[in-house]
């Protein structure tokens, strides 16, 4: 694709919106029974509405990412947002078809309410006194922001990895509110593997002197907490085959180790790198609070079987893993489809050959999105088909 004809399919630049709702007494009913507000959400979006409200696609982001799926915050921004090449005229997520949103979710840092708020009760910010939330309280949450917006069918819901497990929410929970879902790179419940990954991840955070049990904002944060856990997070993302083709056993700005414990391979520095560009932008309490609510998910627990909870969804489903995910391995989204499949649901599922590991959702968009266009393609053709312009 030449250059210019790049840019006219990017969504150009996109500037953050702002939906408020709820009052101290008269906010979102969390899982936990308590209520929560106001509540704020930061959400995005691309592409136009049509008159019925029957062309929008909601995008669920994963743990560390935020509203901005696509686009340019400003026109010398060098950083689109994390679906950049998913989303716009043309791509996967058609603008010129589509009305696409994405949120920041419930908990997070990055324009929503989260555990960096302040609490309306006192004055400061909410820290620890955050309430837990769940996966299904972040999808209350997007369904309020749907109801304001006009939306009250979704084409679509898509994401993966923690937006796989938000899209399973919907149509599990709300299919009456959404047609169709794209499940990348996900699971129904995390296993005892990810839940260590995360407990490890909160309890270098919260190990970090200047924690100060989550009250951090007037001083110092976390930082040194914050960019370890990450470091062992983002190993997960990773894949042996992916280390290896990337760093091997490389040495960095060295021709010889020097027996020291400084670092000195190149994968030391680039989870150096990484560690440090994400306490830039990621608040630790909202680390803490968002594996948390992944730790809870699980929907065997919470209907009593898998099956139970698509005994009684409309939606259809499209389901897509990635061979060397071993964070989420492809096992558990054939779980989900066996589980769909034995209730007589409509599901599509595809194994992509991947040696990405995880981040292959976020990588291997060549490959995922013709699967990703047929679908949604399918979806807005049976909505002709049932009378829907």
């Amino acid at each position: 694709m030449s250059v210019e004809a790049e840019r006219k399919s990017e969504p150009g630049v996109v500037a953050p919106r702002y939906f408020e709702f709820g009052s101290q007494n008269d906010g979102l009913t969390l899982d936990s029974g308590q209520v929560l507000g106001p509540v704020r959400i930061c959400y995005e979006s691309y592409g136009t509405l049509n008159a019925d409200a029957s062309n929008a696609i909601l995008l669920l982001h994963a743990f560390s990412g935020d509203a901005h799926a696509a686009g340019y915050h400003s026109s010398d921004d060098r950083h689109p947002g994390w679906w950049h090449s998913m989303v716009g005229p043309g791509r996967p997520f058609d603008t010129d078809l589509y009305f696409v949103i994405c949120s920041n979710v419930l908990g997070g840092c990055q324009g929503s309410t989260g555990p960096g708020s302040v609490n309306p009760e006192t004055g400061d910010r909410y820290g620890l006194e955050f309430p837990v939330i769940t996966i299904h309280d972040m999808v209350k949450a997007q369904i309020r922001l749907m109801d304001h917006l006009g939306i009250q069918k979704l084409l679509a819901v898509a994401g993966g990895s923690m937006g796989g497990m938000q899209a399973l929410e919907w149509a599990s929970r709300y299919s009456s509110r959404v047609q169709g879902a794209i499940i990348l790179a996900s699971t129904s419940r995390l296993s005892a593997q990810g839940i260590a990954f995360n407990a490890v991840g909160r309890n270098a955070i919260m190990s970090d002197p200047r924690f100060r049990d989550g009250c951090y904002y007037d001083g110092e944060p976390p930082t040194r907490g914050l960019s370890i856990a990450r470091m062992v997070g983002h190993i997960t993302y990773l894949s042996d085959e992916s280390m290896r083709m990337k760093f091997g056993r490389r040495l960095q700005d060295r021709d010889s180790m020097d027996f020291s414990f400084a670092d000195q391979f190149e994968v030391e520095s680039y989870l150096e790198y990484k560690g440090g560009t994400f306490v830039d932008r990621f608040d630790a309490n909202s680390y803490i609070f968002l594996s948390k609510a992944i730790d809870y998910f699980d929907m065997e627990t919470t209907h009593g079987s898998l099956e139970n909870a698509f005994a009684t969804t409309s939606s259809k489903f499209l389901i897509l893993s990635f061979s060397s995910d071993w964070l989420y391995p492809p096992y558990q989204s054939r779980e989900i489809v066996r589980a769909l499949m034995r209730k007589q649901k409509d599901v599509s599922y595809c194994e992509i050959s991947s040696p990405y590991g995880h981040d292959s959702f976020l990588l291997e968009t060549e490959r995922q999105a013709p699967m990703i266009r047929a679908f949604l393609s399918t979806l807005s053709q049976d909505r002709t088909m049932d009378g829907v312009p």
